[in-house]
């Protein structure tokens, strides 16, 4: 995929969320050229109430001003009102068949407080499909993603698949919810497999799978431009795109 140029600066904010220091550091750059601004990388911390607490204070913050000490912070300013909101990192794939390093796009994310819809899936997908400069085309997955608040193993996540769930990560869920609720935005969940029922993080191989994880989360970046520039099209191209009723659970790699 060609690289597209982060937003400009009056293209509108983008806040896209992690949990891990090595999630942020996988999407550092984000925000090169963009501008004062553009585009915030935050790290909300493990668990769906740091999610939820990091977020909030992040969408409440106003423009300009940037995190207070203590806070968790990401690599650009503090993002104004009505940005739009990617909760990204690593998640456990559910599905059967899935390997580490394979990509999820929620089309609608899920925990015991309810689930949101996520916007502009197709593009996300559509973008994420297409051939990095850096590897091979990568494995697209599109459906429900659950929220936990542990790691989930074994039975657990057999049952959770059951539900019709492709993925389950600590974060996404946590992170929608909160934004929605702070007014109406685009959002979305892309998440990047490191383990899966037939590679769980117990067994060997566990470290070449989380290399393997790192290296693709490393690429997402200009698909995340693009499916935010998309949001801004006058009309909304991501009008009509949340969870497509065909899509739950396909694969859309080509």
């Amino acid at each position: 995929m060609s690289a597209d140029p982060a937003p400009e600066p009056d293209s509108g904010p983008l806040l896209i969320a992690c949990a891990l220091g090595i999630e942020l550091f996988a999407l550092r750059g984000a925000g090169a050229g963009a501008g004062a601004g553009a585009v915030t990388v935050l790290r909300t911390g493990m668990g769906p109430r740091s999610a939820e607490r990091a977020v909030a204070r992040a969408l409440a913050r106003g423009p300009g001003r940037p995190a207070r000490p203590g806070e968790p912070g990401g690599s650009g300013p503090g993002t104004p009102p009505r940005a739009a909101v990617i909760a990204t990192g690593f998640c456990a794939g559910l599905a059967p068949g899935m390997h580490p390093g394979d990509l999820v796009v929620a089309d609608e994310t899920r925990d015991p407080a309810g689930s949101t819809v996520c916007t502009g899936v197709r593009v996300l997908a559509d973008a994420l499909s297409r051939p990095s400069p850096s590897g091979p085309r990568r494995a697209v997955h599109l459906g429900p993603v659950v929220g936990s608040d542990h790691v989930v193993r074994g039975a657990e996540r057999a049952a959770l698949h059951r539900t019709g769930a492709i993925a389950v990560d600590m974060e996404s869920a946590a992170t929608l919810r909160t934004a929605v609720r702070h007014g109406v935005r685009p959002v979305a969940a892309v998440r990047v497999v490191v383990d899966a029922p037939e590679h769980e993080l117990v067994r060997i191989g566990t470290l070449r799978g989380g290399i393997s994880a790192f290296r693709v989360l490393r690429t997402v970046l200009p698909a995340f431009f693009h499916w935010h520039r998309s949001s801004l099209l006058p009309g909304g191209e991501l009008d009509g795109h949340a969870s497509p009723p065909d899509h739950p659970g396909r694969d859309v790699s080509l």
